[in-house]
């Protein structure tokens, strides 16, 4: 069976196990907590996706050589395969983060409107100013936009 002695394969699964073992280990070693879910799961360090394409390219540079087209084949993946875990990847898990962060919020906001209706008007009304307030840095950037296109409009009308 030609399948079972193929060291490129072997290499590359052998390094997405041992990546998404070892991550355990070193997750505890970071916080104490021991969470055997990390070996099922995506992310966290190390990439078990750079893992398993660097394993495949390096196995394939063994036993085919720097110079082979199969070699480019897997370095040109390798790149592809561990740029997009950094970008695209990444950015999706910090969208996902944002995303949790806007449902929790949501669900804080359910929560205390249901006591709203009883409230008198006044706590009401003080209650709507927080909600909709802004920090000092948005109400400084709003009112240099203000200032801004104001300006602007005005040069574009006197032309």
């Amino acid at each position: 069976m030609e399948l079972f002695s193929n060291f490129p394969l072997w290499a590359s699964l052998f390094a997405i196990l041992f990546a998404q073992v070892v991550k355990v280990p070193i997750q505890f070693a970071a916080s104490r907590k021991l969470d055997w879910s990390l070996v099922t799961s995506t992310g966290g360090m190390p990439s078990s996706h750079s893992a398993a394409v660097t394993a495949l390219a390096t196995g394939i540079a063994i036993e085919n050589g720097l110079a082979s087209p199969v070699f480019a084949l897997a370095t040109v993946f390798a790149i592809i395969t561990m740029f997009d875990a950094t970008g695209v990847r990444f950015q999706a898990g910090e969208q996902a983060a944002v995303i949790n962060q806007l449902m929790h919020d949501f669900n804080k906001f359910v929560s205390e409107a249901r006591g709203w209706q009883e409230k008198d008007q006044e706590e009401r009304r003080k209650e709507l100013k927080t909600l909709l307030g802004h920090k000092p840095i948005e109400v400084f950037f709003g009112g240099l936009t203000g200032i801004f296109l104001t300006l602007l409009v005005h040069y574009l009308i006197t032309l």
